[in-house]
């Protein structure tokens, strides 16, 4: 790209506002904690299976709507093209190995709410050349979508599938733009970023406070009182392909 004046106050500004979204995951951690020099929270989602099929069942996707609504995600007519933050997959796609021909009958084809894993060890994060996908001292892997070149080695890194790729300019395939959150051009990936403008604010995520069938607990994993810590506590849970050493922060109740 041939630097002139306006592109290096593009690029300028843009490093600028990847450092604001790096220091605002950052402020959160400050604000919930109860005083200076504690250390940052450790965010961590779990999805109780059999809360979120009650509510499927009932006809409930109120996380998909809301998160959809939240960050600009287009709704695309081709499926090649779609953009996927949170959705449903079946339960053998999601937890495969973690099956036996003795599950309850039906379970396997059961939807499963689907996300970024928010790894402790994000082979994404390791591969991407520019630092466009990075994890906040929070655990959130999260992106800089201006530092993104769409080589999509992060795609190719990622185990789980989460991650999207704008082939077409996504902002024609937005109904209703939320304008408190930024849109994406074409030639740049993105995926879910555990709502980091909400937890800037000290606010769950969207997907988490629209679920109405409190499937969804998220919570800070350093703090033995949290709800999220005192539903693993209390529930067996299982994670996306252990085996693969990632150490995923979502966590399935069953």
């Amino acid at each position: 790209m041939k630097i002139n004046r306006r592109n290096f106050l593009i690029v300028g500004g843009f490093g600028a506002l990847g450092a604001g979204m790096l220091s605002a995951t950052k402020s959160f951690g400050r604000k919930v904690q109860a005083g200076q020099g504690m250390p940052a929270p450790k965010w961590a989602l779990a999805v109780d299976l059999q809360k979120c099929w009650a509510g499927q069942q009932a006809g409930c996707h109120d996380c998909l709507n809301a998160c959809n609504k939240a960050h600009n995600i287009p709704q695309m007519n081709e499926a090649k093209d779609e953009i996927k933050w949170i959705w449903l997959a079946p339960f053998e796609k999601v937890l495969p190995g973690q099956q036996h021909d003795f599950l309850p009958e039906g379970i396997k084809e059961k939807p499963v709410v689907t996300l970024c894993n928010h790894c402790d060890n994000p082979p994404c994060v390791r591969v991407c050349p520019t630092k466009a996908t990075f994890k906040s001292a929070e655990g959130v892997v999260t992106m800089d979508y201006h530092r993104c070149i769409g080589c999509r080695y992060c795609m190719a890194a990622c185990p789980y599938g989460a991650r999207s790729f704008n082939f077409r300019d996504p902002r024609p395939f937005i109904s209703e733009r939320e304008m408190t959150y930024p849109t994406r051009e074409k030639g740049v990936v993105e995926k879910c970023n555990f709502c980091a403008e909400r937890l800037e604010e000290g606010l769950r995520p969207s997907c988490v406070e629209a679920c109405s069938y409190g499937a969804l607990i998220f919570g800070d994993l350093s703090d033995p009182q949290s709800e999220v810590r005192e539903i693993l506590r209390q529930r067996y849970s299982l994670q996306r392909k252990p085996q693969l050493g990632t150490d995923p922060k979502v966590y399935y109740l069953i």
